[in-house]
């Protein structure tokens, strides 16, 4: 006799998404720049740190982002509070945002045609408050002839959103995006944390949004168990493959160093105050729900000791 497993429900969308916050952020620019981890659909937790600077008015003159990262980054210059909380917690499950469908289209597995485009319930994107020249943003992108890390801005003459399509578009699964002529795919391929972009153009004040918990660090994997795929798939781009073959050891390496910088005061960290077991690609909306109010709540409780860095002065 067959027993008859039960199955789980997946809930198509949040269940709190009628009560996130939304509206417009004012009109002031912040010194400083705003520094993007990427992750997928942990890039939920930066909606919320975003949403509550917006409605702080901390509105920085520069944003950097990294994949998940560039696409909240969008929503945070346009200036458009809970943009970016929408489009994932309303359409996670759309065939057309994230699935087969997008993956045929797209050749990548998320639907950009979609989600650039018009959006049930999410506010048309503010292209003119974007277009802004007061307040600067790039979409870091990694150049497969080169390895290494490119950073596109909104005025630079490249279709910004090819940037960030490119930005976010995951290796193995993702065909390369063509940036001034040249195969680009996720920034994160490359640098993970740009904060040293941002110490090299000489900002005083910086800020870092990260995706994962401080003291987290990756599990370094063998090599030899990827080289078979890297070698079938970026075998004509080596200096990308020799990135992908060391992406832990970088990104560990990132995370050691921005916590020294922040230890000494250089940069302010915003990181999840609670482990993170969402997943790259997560399906439960309302664990997804939860990120978005973790990063809310901890920007909110950070904005005292936030403004006190902004301000220059010393913490006590």
């Amino acid at each position: 006799m067959a027993i008859s497993l039960p199955v789980k429900r997946i809930i198509s969308y949040y269940s709190g998404l009628k009560g996130l916050p939304s509206g417009h952020a004012d009109d002031s620019v912040t010194a400083g720049c705003i520094v993007l981890e990427g992750g997928a659909f942990r890039g939920v937790y930066t909606s919320g740190v975003l949403d509550a600077l917006m409605q702080a008015g901390l509105n920085f003159q520069c944003t950097v982002g990294v994949s998940a990262g560039s696409m909240n980054g969008m929503n945070y210059v346009s200036g458009q509070i809970g943009r970016s909380a929408r489009i994932n917690l309303r359409y996670r499950h759309d065939k057309h945002y994230v699935g087969l469908r997008a993956l045929l289209k797209n050749r990548g597995i998320i639907g950009f045609d979609f989600v650039f485009g018009h959006m049930e319930g999410v506010p048309e994107f503010d292209q003119q408050r974007f277009s802004d020249p007061r307040r600067s943003y790039y979409a870091v992108v990694t150049n497969l002839n080169t390895g290494q890390p490119e950073f596109i801005g909104k005025d630079s003459g490249a279709s910004i959103y090819q940037a960030v399509r490119a930005s976010a578009s995951m290796p193995y699964i993702s065909r390369p995006v063509m940036i001034r002529q040249q195969p680009c795919l996720d920034g994160g391929c490359s640098v993970n944390i740009p904060y040293q972009w941002a110490m090299d153009q000489g900002f005083e004040k910086i800020v870092v949004v990260r995706t994962r918990p401080r003291g987290f660090r990756k599990n370094v994997k063998p090599v030899s168990g990827r080289m078979p795929r890297l070698e079938s798939l970026y075998r004509n781009y080596p200096a990308f493959k020799e990135q992908l073959m060391h992406s832990e050891e970088r990104y560990n390496r990132e995370c050691a160093e921005l916590e020294a910088l922040e230890d000494a005061g250089r940069i302010a960290v915003i990181a999840p105050s609670q482990p993170v077991t969402v997943g790259r690609l997560e399906p439960d909306m309302e664990k997804l729900g939860a990120l978005y109010h973790m990063g809310y709540n901890d920007a909110n409780t950070m904005l005292p000791a936030l403004q006190t860095y902004l301000r220059g002065e010393t913490a006590t």
